[in-house]
């Protein structure tokens, strides 16, 4: 039963301009001070969250975007401060790019976070998607192969440190520790110092439904969000994510560990709310198509939404398009009310829903509708 919202905020700054006709995102460049006001964003839609008693604001770590769409370079630095200013908000880690880090450097740092915000930052980690952050750390994104590859190991060695009070690790890209003598001994063994001292929830995003992925996930229990990207609202992630449980062993209910992903936006009336969240969306489309993360986009449309308007020329999807697919909703609070109520008959496990303002939804309308939520949508949820 779904009781939990959440949200994610990818860290998108107040554009000045906004659609087809507006900039094309691969023109759009900010100063540092604009790109800086990330921040003030943050904590403002974190104190919005908090007060009006949503579970979990996830956050996206990316790099080097001076297009202000995706701005948060490190996320556990900002949910230490976020807890700081915020009462019973969650602050999940929607993801840590486990390519762009050291395994140990990542498990220390979440183990800080861990502590100092007395539980309330949620681990995540993520392969990555972008090649001008992770190729520019030294990974592959390229070879998804080599990329997987490198994340399982840096994953697996993450638990190890977590989980075993001393562990050491051997593998193709780490040996830990390093066979080196050390103050009069042999290195055999490492401990992190510290390790998280709460129980540690982890997620990672469902993109592709490879099994041998889900398998991965599952051994590690780490759970998954789906939807709003190349995993729509198709029940084959679901399922899926079932039935790597049952390969290792474990029952769970449809939905269950698992998180769905919705871009909302509400308004008086269905017509209303997509001519709102047209511009939006459009936004979304100019960048992640050319990433692949717009399911069904040709390479001729990708082509004309890199571009200044004319997209009903290439025959663009249109956000009505992908609110029939399900990871687009616009309409009324009511309206969403009955959506909620349908994927909680679909998916009897599932206790979290994950509604996310469309990326470079300005500040003070993901303000407006985070409360609008709470104040007629949540309450038929909650009990209250």
């Amino acid at each position: 039963m779904i009781t939990k919202f959440t949200t994610v905020y990818p860290g998108h700054i107040d554009l000045p301009d906004l659609g087809q006709d507006a900039t094309p995102a691969n023109e759009r460049r900010y100063s540092n001070q604009q790109l800086a006001s990330v921040f003030e964003k943050t904590e403002a839609v974190a104190k919005c969250m908090d007060k009006w008693g949503w579970e979990t604001l996830w956050l996206a770590e990316h790099h080097f975007q001076h297009e202000g769409y995706e701005v948060l370079p490190n996320l556990l630095m900002v949910a230490v401060h976020l807890a700081h200013v915020t009462q019973r908000l969650k602050i999940g880690c929607g993801f840590n790019i486990a390519p762009m880090w050291h395994p140990l450097r990542l498990a220390e740092d979440y183990a800080v976070a861990d502590i100092l915000t007395k539980g309330r930052t949620v681990f995540g980690v993520g392969r990555g998607y972008h090649t001008r952050e992770v190729e520019t750390f030294g990974s592959p994104m390229q070879d998804q192969e080599a990329n997987r590859e490198l994340f399982e190991e840096q994953v697996d060695i993450i638990f190890k440190a977590f989980k075993n009070e001393r562990f050491s690790h051997k593998g193709k890209h780490y040996t830990l520790p390093p066979e080196v003598p050390y103050r009069g001994y042999q290195l055999k063994d490492l401990t992190l110092v510290p390790r998280p001292i709460h129980s540690l929830e982890c997620w990672q995003p469902i993109v592709s439904a490879n099994p041998r992925g889900l398998d991965f996930m599952v051994k590690h229990g780490i759970k998954g969000s789906v939807g709003g990207g190349a995993a729509t609202m198709q029940e084959g992630p679901i399922h899926a994510y079932q039935k790597a449980a049952e390969r290792a062993g474990k029952q769970l209910k449809l939905g269950q560990d698992l998180q769905i992903g919705i871009f909302f936006h509400l308004a008086k009336t269905r017509e209303q709310a997509i001519k709102e969240m047209t511009p939006f969306y459009e936004e979304h489309v100019k960048m992640f198509a050319p990433l692949g993360f717009v399911p069904g986009i040709t390479p001729p449309q990708v082509a004309a939404v890199a571009k200044r308007g004319n997209w009903a020329q290439a025959d663009v999807p249109t956000l009505e398009h992908y609110m029939k697919l399900g990871a687009w909703f616009a309409g009324t609070p009511q309206q969403l009310v009955e959506r909620i109520k349908q994927l909680n008959e679909r998916y009897p496990g599932m206790e979290h829903i994950n509604l996310s303002t469309s990326l470079t939804t300005p500040k003070a309308v993901m303000l407006e509708q985070f409360q609008w939520v709470a104040e007629e949508v949540m309450p038929h949820f909650k009990g209250k």
